[in-house]
């Protein structure tokens, strides 16, 4: 857990704390690990009730951004999300994230939503995304 509190205090201005990402695990809802080269290079977290699920985290690297490795953790989590019974997936993303919005968008993730001064430091307002998993995407 120190590798991915290191990357979150790093990649975000309001982190998540040790004690959350324990609660995830400890959970049991989706939480992946990447390493590259035996280092933890991103992670993502979900929680799903019913068929609706959440995308809560997803954090790459500093040296390991740009590579691919943030749409990989999203697809696999897809993935996960729709073994589950999964059809529909959330997230929040702050406004100024040119970066993570244009990637969810090509995940196929369209605008649904805001939560006006939803972040706190600095305070932004979220994008609230949403996407439906394909019927041939789940194996249920």
């Amino acid at each position: 857990m120190p590798a991915v509190c290191a990357i979150e205090g790093t990649v975000f201005s309001d982190p998540w704390s040790a004690r959350d990402f324990r609660e995830c695990s400890a959970s049991g809802v989706p939480f992946l690990i990447a390493e590259e080269d035996g280092v933890v290079a991103g992670y993502a977290v979900a929680h799903h009730a019913a068929d609706e699920a959440e995308i809560l985290n997803l954090g790459v690297a500093l040296a390991h951004q740009r590579r691919g490795l943030g749409r990989a953790l999203v697809e696999r989590l897809m993935a996960l999300l729709a073994d589950r019974g999964v059809h529909a997936v959330y997230l929040e993303v702050r406004e100024s994230n040119a970066a993570a919005r244009r990637l969810y968008q090509q995940l196929g993730f369209r605008t649904v939503g805001r939560r006006p001064a939803y972040y706190r430091h600095p305070v932004e307002d979220a994008v609230i995304l949403r996407t439906a998993i394909a019927a041939e995407t789940r194996r249920a």
